[in-house]
């Protein structure tokens, strides 16, 4: 997707003019932009977050001619996706248009079979090993060996 394409998408999500749109997305692409310039770190909860990035100088190669070269200190612009744009991307159901609240409940019910799970599983544990151990003869545990001695140092 390009800048004209974006534009198109949020003039019919909006139904508003693409004049409206563009302005609206240059306002938006303007306020981050300046912001990062500046040093600011610009947070969009639930998208991610930009900020400048600081890389020191140093020593490289020329791969043509494998003669060291040195290079200078930057300042790059930086985008941190945020937790739900990760899980969208990652095709996570239901992230598409989740909201906050359908999300803590999915958390708590995913929470409560975790919780649940262990306890049947161990219950049924417990009953097969006493079937089991009633029907087997009992076993003699290996016995234990020592410990291996150190050589005495010379």
């Amino acid at each position: 997707m390009n800048k004209a394409q974006l534009i198109q998408q949020v003039s019919e999500r909006l139904e508003t003019s693409r004049a409206e749109a563009a302005e609206a997305v240059e306002a938006v692409l303007d306020a981050i932009t300046e912001n990062v310039a500046k040093g600011e770190k610009v947070a969009i909860s639930g998208f991610g977050i930009f900020e400048q990035a600081f890389r020191n100088a140093r020593t490289g190669r020329n791969p043509r001619t494998g003669e060291t070269v040195k290079i200078g200190a930057v300042t790059l612009p930086k985008f941190r996706p945020g937790a739900e744009f990760k899980s969208l991307v990652a095709g996570v159901r239901g992230a598409a248009k989740g909201s906050a609240p359908a999300k803590r409940a999915a958390t708590a019910k995913k929470a409560a079979e975790k919780k649940a799970a262990p306890v049947k599983a161990a219950a049924k544990k417990t009953a097969s090993a006493a079937k089991a151990a009633a029907k087997a003869p009992a076993k003699k545990a290996p016995a234990k060996k020592a410990p291996a001695k150190k050589a005495a140092a010379k």
